[in-house]
């Protein structure tokens, strides 16, 4: 699989601007570096200068877990299974031991299906982990998230082990 570099990744941001929303006029990017972390860019929050997208601006690959754990999903799926619990669970934990901490939950997916679909899969993947932690006490205004969709991969083998690993919704911790 071919990887996108930042201008493709742009492209296909616009391609989906336009045919979701239309485009007005040119607005921060999260690919540009102009956004400040104040609730713009694919999902409702925004980045903190610390996920996927600034690895990969950095050429850095996509992180892996960190000090809160990566939840996966079954393929084509939003639901958590009792595995992703657990790991949602021990999340909240972390979380309610840290109030001052800021999550972002970036929405990921395999390289299977069109790269609207995907945005929208990640999309749903980091809501469904959001209501989890906001039903267990974590409330909204410490969470944010965003959707890759497929774009910013793990694992480049067109194998289920590594399409397993790219379905996830993987938490950055954006302040403590």
């Amino acid at each position: 699989m071919r990887r996108l570099g930042v201008v493709g990744v742009t492209v296909v941001l616009c391609l989906v601007a336009v045919l979701g929303a239309g485009c007005k006029k040119k607005s921060p990017s999260p690919l540009d570096g102009s956004l400040d972390g104040s609730g713009e860019g694919l999902g409702e929050g925004g980045l903190g200068g610390r996920g996927s997208m600034a690895r990969a601006q950095q050429g850095l690959p996509p992180e892996e877990d960190g000090i809160l754990k990566d939840v996966h999903f079954g393929y084509d799926a939003t639901d958590l299974d009792g595995e992703g619990q657990r790991i949602a669970d021990a999340n909240i934990d972390w979380l309610r031991a840290n109030q001052k901490a800021k999550v972002e939950l970036e929405g990921h997916c395999d390289e299977r299906g069109t790269i609207e679909y995907n945005l929208g899969l990640g999309s749903r993947r980091a809501s469904a982990l959001k209501e989890y932690l906001m039903t267990n006490g974590i409330t909204a205004d410490r969470i944010v998230t965003i959707s890759y969709g497929k774009e910013l991969p793990l694992c480049h083998e067109p194998s289920e082990q590594c399409f397993e690993r790219n379905r996830r919704v993987h938490f950055v911790v954006l302040g403590q």
